[in-house]
């Protein structure tokens, strides 16, 4: 007779499998990438580091979902937050506000995603992330462009050089290192906002207007 799994079963494993990412989660967004070790993430998840195991046959499998979880986390805010704007061009200034905000609010983790260095090889699933929410940002782009607030483009590549320019300036080696502050932290997201808005081709005045748009849903998130 061929077993089969109760729904309970399944809800108890699917639980128990997202306790252990969650786990991986706050590790990294405490002490880094290099912190997400089988043994402390079992700790954290309160099971057995064999049962972390049975759900992640390896270090480079923990790592790669936790990259894809974190990412489709992502993703789904600045789904939410673009679907929500009223036009196209303030969907993309909403897009790229949430890019920022989740950024600058998680900086250890989103670092540790993108590129601290690790033992293990995670390039497939980092880049599979950094697509995802590219193409995300692609989608504004040509949608402002189809209703005529942007200029024809190569949309791909401007929403590559745009995601690429959010991720140096906000947690790249060169990010300003003084973002505890919230009112820096508002400041630090206007500013690469309005940045992107420029680089695309939305004139300044209506760039601003959208970045204050954009950015003040935000405010509650980043701890004003």
């Amino acid at each position: 007779m061929v077993y089969r799994r109760t729904q309970q079963v399944v809800k108890r494993l699917a639980a128990r499998r997202s306790a252990i990412l969650a786990a991986a989660r706050d590790t990294c967004a405490d002490g880094g990438m290099a912190a997400v070790q089988i043994a402390p993430v079992a700790i954290r998840a309160n099971v057995a580091a064999g049962t972390v195991y049975r759900y992640f046959p390896s270090k480079a499998d923990l790592i790669s979902e936790l990259i894809a979880d974190v990412s489709r986390d992502e993703l789904a805010a600045i789904r939410r937050a673009a679907d929500a704007a009223p036009g196209p061009s303030s969907a993309l200034a909403a897009a790229v506000t949430t890019v920022a905000v989740h950024v600058v609010s998680h900086r250890k983790l989103s670092w540790g995603i993108l590129a601290e260095p690790v033992e293990v090889d995670v390039t497939e699933s980092r880049l599979a992330s950094r697509r995802e929410i590219a193409g995300e940002i692609e989608l504004r782009i040509s949608a402002a462009i189809r209703a005529g607030h942007l200029p024809a483009q190569d949309t791909a590549l401007a929403a590559a050089a745009l995601l690429g320019a959010l991720h140096e300036a906000l947690v790249g080696p060169m990010a300003p290192d003084n973002l505890d502050d919230p009112a820096r932290l508002r400041d630090a997201v206007q500013t690469v906002t309005l940045l992107a808005l420029r680089a695309v081709g939305v004139m300044d005045a209506r760039a601003r207007g959208l970045v204050v748009q954009a950015v003040l849903p935000t405010r509650m998130a980043v701890g004003a």
